[in-house]
């Protein structure tokens, strides 16, 4: 075989695991409840971050007095939205997976 074809292929394969690691992910939105002071967000979010599978939390609080609403990107091999939401409940934090807003 030629060493360009296996460069060729090589080069083929970087592109695209990136790519196929990337599809992977998914993203739940979660309503978190009882998170009603400016130390819950930080909490909520350390919460979801150790969950194995879960690549990245972006926690949302309109104020300190506001529940807390996650942004939660996960492999979906790995864990699951019941599982996030079993980890901030069992944190204290009950969630749901948050309703669309229609308006």
């Amino acid at each position: 075989m030629p060493r360009s074809v296996l460069v060729a292929a090589f080069a083929a394969g970087l592109l695209v695991a990136p790519l196929a690691a990337w599809a992977a992910d998914t993203t739940v939105v979660l309503d978190v409840h009882h998170a009603g002071c400016v130390l819950c967000a930080p909490i909520v979010k350390t919460t979801l971050a150790q969950v194995k599978g879960v690549s990245a939390v972006k926690v949302s609080q309109p104020n300190g007095d506001a529940d807390v609403t996650a942004l939660v990107t996960y492999d979906p091999a790995e864990t699951s939205p019941a599982a996030l939401i079993k980890a901030t409940t069992d944190h204290g934090y009950p969630a749901e997976i948050a309703k669309p807003h229609n308006g």
